[in-house]
């Protein structure tokens, strides 16, 4: 098939993945930006939609959601961190037309001045309606446990650098990474929630019991605020804290347990790189999939081949797909796209059905947009990923408009 422009109606036939349920024999019909049927092709009745084209699709073709990814920083030599136009807009268009067609632009620990730069650039396209928002992954975050992140930049919770970040972000400031054990956390939880900004606990050195306070504190706040369907999240799981000890549990205990419990979604760098297959299928197996968000943690190599990059202002070498601080074996965010994520994950033993929901329908939910993306419904807006049997890219529709297909990305 052929790139082509939005029309007036599309039909896309096949299983349909969806709601983590899986629907053979099936149909998505599209008209304009919406979808105005999705489900069994016995129940769709072609004479509501007269003229409506059927897409040519490979034998076995998957119909997802699009995908959403809450933690990316960037691919196709485009860093969000560095706020350049031209880059961050190179690299949405990259993303979007393989498959991820909601993000969250992801910045970095910074000079106060760059951190302002970096959200004055992503409001813009936040304002265009190409990104969902900013995800700020610090920087008030733990020294022991800064991972990538520059540690000249580290400080403690500073309100009245929140309250410039959130002026400039206009109220496109969507999440923000902290670390709870911090001087100030507290205040700084109360501040995002009253700023309809979700926290997100990571980079974390806390114990057991810090990390569980303040999520249960973030979860008892939002849920305050009438029509909010957001809960706290947890930064990459595994990654940016101490490992699980038993007679020193420290945050992951809190996580994994409270995650269990519904209050906390936790997020899975789920590449291949950042996590072991049998980590990723305990952590699902664990908190079931309703509380696992699949995100990439991309950085501007993604898409491209090997070679050296930039994360901010640091350095960074890309080695077989891995990559790392320059001269560091520290990792520095990821090259797969969400779509290779959720491969992996079915790979590492989650289910279609499973590994396709903590991709779509659970971030759009953290985002409080699940009547809009995540799901193939009618009335939601025509976000289309078609993937083969071995879920490799087949096409992409955005808001109607076929943006993406093999051999275009």
């Amino acid at each position: 098939m052929t790139a082509r422009g939005p029309a007036a109606s599309y039909l896309l036939a096949g299983t349909v993945i969806s709601d983590g349920a899986a629907c053979p024999d099936s149909v998505v019909a599209v008209l304009g930006d919406r979808i105005v049927y999705a489900g069994p092709r016995s129940g769709f009745d072609a004479s509501a939609l007269p003229g409506v084209e059927e897409l040519e699709l490979p034998s076995g073709s998957i119909l997802l959601p699009g995908l959403v990814d809450l933690h990316c920083h960037g691919a196709a030599g485009g860093d969000f961190p560095a706020g350049d136009d031209g880059g961050c807009r190179a690299a949405v268009d990259y993303l979007h037309r393989n498959g991820t067609t909601t993000l969250l632009a992801s910045l970095v620990t910074a000079a106060p001045e760059d951190l302002l730069r970096g959200v004055r650039t992503l409001k813009l396209l936040a304002d265009e309606g190409l990104i969902a928002g900013i995800h700020s992954e610090g920087p008030f975050l733990s020294h022991a446990r800064c991972g990538a992140q520059n540690p000249d930049w580290l400080r403690d919770p500073d309100p009245e650098l929140l309250r410039q970040l959130l002026q400039e972000a206009n109220g496109w400031l969507k999440t923000m990474t902290y670390a709870p054990e911090l001087p100030g956390a507290d205040e700084l939880v109360r501040m995002l929630i009253e700023s309809g900004v979700t926290p997100s606990l990571g980079h974390t050195d806390a114990d057991a019991s810090v990390a569980a306070a303040s999520l249960e504190a973030a979860a008892a706040g939002l849920a305050r605020w009438e029509g909010r369907t957001a809960r706290p999240t947890v930064t990459h799981l595994f990654n940016g804290m101490p490992p699980l000890h038993h007679r020193k549990p420290g945050p992951l205990a809190a996580c994994l347990r409270l995650a269990g419990a519904g209050t906390v979604a936790v997020e899975l760098v789920a590449d291949g790189v950042h996590l072991a297959p049998e980590t990723v299928q305990m952590v699902f197996q664990l908190v079931r999939a309703e509380n696992v968000v699949l995100v990439t943690d991309s950085m501007a190599a993604a898409g491209l081949p090997d070679g050296d990059y930039r994360l901010g202002r640091s350095a960074v070498s890309v080695r077989s797909g891995m990559a790392t601080l320059q001269g560091a074996d520290t990792l520095a965010g990821g090259t797969a796209t969400l779509l290779d994520v959720v491969r992996r994950t079915i790979e590492a033993g989650v289910s279609p059905a499973e590994a396709v929901a903590a991709a779509t329908c659970v971030p759009a939910r953290v985002l409080g947009l699940e009547s809009e993306i995540g799901s193939l419904r009618g009335g939601m807006r025509a976000d289309v990923v078609v993937v083969d049997q071995h879920f490799g890219l087949v096409a992409v529709l955005r808001g109607g408009e076929v943006i993406g297909q093999v051999g275009t990305s």
